[in-house]
């Protein structure tokens, strides 16, 4: 390893039209990517790539369009202006899938990465981000690291050793940290809902926002819930500390919580540093939909956007705008399926706009990604109720459907499956 004095030092010898992945989450190496969009003007056609990450993203700046070019496996909130305006690029695509892509289609020139410092026989851990920063280093041509005391030691499939490490440079600063989303009414009842569908034993899968939360909240009563996830958060921390969750009822890694990255607030963060109940894996693993299924009652719980009448479920995208991406919903929506006793659920207000749209729509806006096919679809929660889509006919799902839309939408909605023949009047007056 050569220690860099700067970070300048560190990102010297990036080449024009070289490919350059930044890890992941609150793992983004920050000091790294400043001292990277500095040399702009001396750079062209840099392909950046990542997913989710929470720091700035100096790089899809407009004036940067010439030196850099982003692009995004997961749009977040600091790279969404520059995909929907046509200055960076979105690649549609499973997480389980994407560490293959740097070894068989995307090779990496480069990783900038974040680690925790080297102990005694010279291993750092990838920390809070294992996801796809794993594969990362793996594959790519020159590792740059930042080396954090902040950063946790996390076990699992994460350790690195410095002799793998091109540069590296000496870092302090505090990883920056996700407040949890604050529990409305609409949540809280989603996350009843959910609750009433898992049961004590049950192996979790939630991801990020208010419901995740919500229903977080609703199981501090069970007992033995296990956890097999891609984020790790708050939420899950007071479940384990309430003593619902201790993984001691998993057929697979039992007692072990399994996630791929962590993202929270410093009460998370010290909460994984050398906690060996805890393991991260890269989603190479984490989200194979097989080792999902391995996991006896799997309840995996996703979000969307909007979903169709037929049960089409759009995640990613606003109409024709890129907002987000696919993420794991699918790796785990098929592995919990696929699960002795697994249940695969879609959570999602049944309103947007504040109530002036229904997020349960006839069909799909025009451009609408579709995320999760309506012959993956199985249970679907709002604040209203779920309904169980699997083996069911067309009329039969529009109808379980349209009863846990928001009420005051409900008639247009049948309206419109008339008119798609979807439903007869017959069938209403038998309801």
């Amino acid at each position: 390893m050569q220690t860099a004095s700067t970070a300048a030092e560190a990102v010297a010898q990036i080449k024009s039209s070289e490919r350059v992945f930044i890890g992941s989450g609150a793992a983004e190496p920050q000091v790294l990517v400043k001292a990277m969009t500095a040399r702009a003007q001396e750079l062209r056609d840099v392909n950046v790539l990542h997913i989710l990450t929470l720091g700035d993203a100096p790089y899809v700046a407009p004036d940067m369009a010439q030196s850099f070019r982003h692009t995004a496996f997961f749009i977040g909130h600091n790279t969404r202006q520059a995909v929907q305006e046509g200055r960076a690029d979105f690649m549609p695509i499973f997480l389980g899938e994407i560490p293959a892509l740097f070894e068989r289609r995307l090779p990496l020139d480069w990783a900038l990465v974040q680690v925790s410092p080297p102990d005694r026989h010279g291993y750092c851990t990838v920390g809070v981000a294992a996801d796809v920063v794993v594969s990362a280093i793996r594959h790519a041509r020159h590792v740059v690291a930042e080396i954090n005391p902040r950063m946790p030691r996390t076990w699992g499939n994460t350790i690195i050793h410095v002799s793998r490490l091109h540069a590296a440079v000496q870092v302090d600063y505090p990883l920056p940290q996700l407040t949890p989303e604050p529990i409305d009414e609409t949540s809280r009842a989603i996350g009843r809902h959910v609750a009433g569908l898992i049961d004590d034993g049950d192996c979790l899968q939630l991801g990020i926002g208010g419901i995740p939360n919500a229903v977080l909240a609703e199981l501090r009563n069970h007992r033995r819930l296990g956890l097999h996830t891609e984020m790790l958060s708050d939420g899950i921390v007071d479940v384990i500390e309430s003593g619902a969750l201790d993984c001691s009822r998993k057929n697979y890694h039992p007692d072990k919580a399994i996630c791929s990255f962590v993202m929270g607030t410093q009460r998370l963060y010290d909460f994984v540093d050398d906690n060996p109940f805890v393991e991260s894996y890269g989603n190479e693993f984490v989200n194979d939909p097989f080792n999902i299924a391995k996991n006896d009652r799997m309840v995996a719980v996703n979000s969307a956007i909007a979903i169709d009448l037929t049960g089409q479920v759009n995640s990613d995208s606003l109409g024709t705008r890129p907002y987000s991406g696919i993420g794991g919903q699918v790796d785990f929506i098929r592995g919990a399926a696929r699960s002795q006793g697994g249940k695969p659920v879609i959570a999602l207000p049944s309103t947007a706009k504040g109530g002036a749209l229904s997020r349960i729509v006839p069909t799909l806006e025009r451009g609408a990604g579709v995320v999760t096919s309506r012959g993956d679809v199985r249970w679907v929660v709002t604040e209203y109720g779920v309904a169980d889509l699997y083996a069911k006919g067309l009329r039969e799902r529009v109808k379980a459907l349209i009863a846990i839309a928001h009420p005051k939408f409900r008639a247009e909605l049948e309206r419109e499956a008339f008119g798609m023949k979807l439903l007869t009047r017959v069938m209403v007056r038998g309801r």
